[in-house]
């Protein structure tokens, strides 16, 4: 009699078949070695890795020349929130978790996340605030709260609206901004996730339009499979993407230019539907309509 045949208990008329097949299952099955060819020495893995490349002299100074690179908007005007805006971009703490957050993010298959995408929302939601005639002082927030919305990649993807807003609560209290400002960017960077956010404010509205309405081919990962991922084949679909915001029609359009060669506008609103419904309710909050557009043809 075999090993495995005596570590299996005799079934008899009185014995649950279930039970029995459960502790079948318990002893493992004989298999052959995985080929060695498919695996990847750990030594190899471990020392190509984002964290081992830290102790190999990236750090958070080098992270800071790479966030003042990237910015969108070197030059600034003069006023309290755009400096802290400026100061952020120079703060060790936070370029590096903006870093890290985009390599977590980068190792688990999600489009860029990193400067590009943090300055670009912050811009967008700055000007969208500015456009429908909000103060500098409002519009700047939103800049902030653009920012800093996604820094809580750095802990987990799940429910980083959260983290990402008590990352920011930490940095703008170093920076000594003041309680009620500070409350305005962490329910903005709290709630701009579809899965539990809701636009309660301006600065959040604004916030939540900035940052879905970032889909575009430069987003896509040097040497993703776009054939295999909806996601990267969508994103690098669009040639072309600009949030226009009208105050005189009260509207603000998602304008969408697609190669529908790589991918087709069904297969935008397949992965981005949720989405588009948020930036509805967001451009009501600010007392507009939203629309989309794509290749110049109104879609909604």
């Amino acid at each position: 009699m075999s090993e495995r045949s005596r570590a299996v208990p005799p079934v008899n008329d009185t014995v649950d078949p279930a039970a029995a097949t459960r502790a079948d299952a318990e002893v493992p099955a004989e298999v052959d070695d995985p080929s060695p060819s498919a695996l990847t020495d750990p030594a190899t893995a471990i020392r190509g890795s984002a964290e081992a490349a830290l102790l190999r002299g990236i750090d958070a100074a080098d992270a800071v020349e790479e966030a003042r690179t990237v910015a969108l908007d070197a030059e600034r005007r003069t006023g309290s929130q755009v400096d802290v805006l400026t100061l952020l971009q120079r703060d060790e703490v936070v370029s590096a978790f903006i870093k890290l957050s985009d390599q977590f993010l980068g190792s688990l298959g999600f489009t860029e996340h990193g400067f590009r995408h943090a300055n670009l929302v912050g811009r967008i939601a700055h000007n969208v605030l500015h456009h429908l005639g909000a103060d500098d002082e409002l519009s700047d927030l939103a800049a902030v709260a653009g920012y800093l919305h996604d820094i809580g990649n750095v802990v987990t993807r799940a429910n980083h609206g959260l983290s990402s807003a008590w990352i920011a609560y930490d940095a703008l209290r170093r920076l000594e901004v003041d309680p009620y400002r500070i409350g305005l960017v962490l329910s903005a960077v709290g709630n701009h996730e579809e899965q539990y956010g809701s636009a309660i404010g301006p600065v959040g509205a604004a916030v939540i339009l900035a940052d879905k309405s970032d889909v575009h081919r430069s987003r896509v990962r040097k040497g993703a499979d776009t054939t295999a991922d909806i996601h990267d084949r969508v994103n690098d679909a669009v040639t072309h993407s600009f949030l226009r915001v009208d105050a005189d029609a009260a509207s603000i359009t998602l304008e969408l230019e697609l190669d529908t060669e790589r991918s087709t506008v069904i297969e935008y609103f397949e992965i981005f539907l949720d989405r588009m419904v948020m930036c509805r309710r967001a451009a009501r909050t600010l007392g507009c309509d939203f629309r989309i557009t794509a290749n110049g043809v109104p879609l909604g």
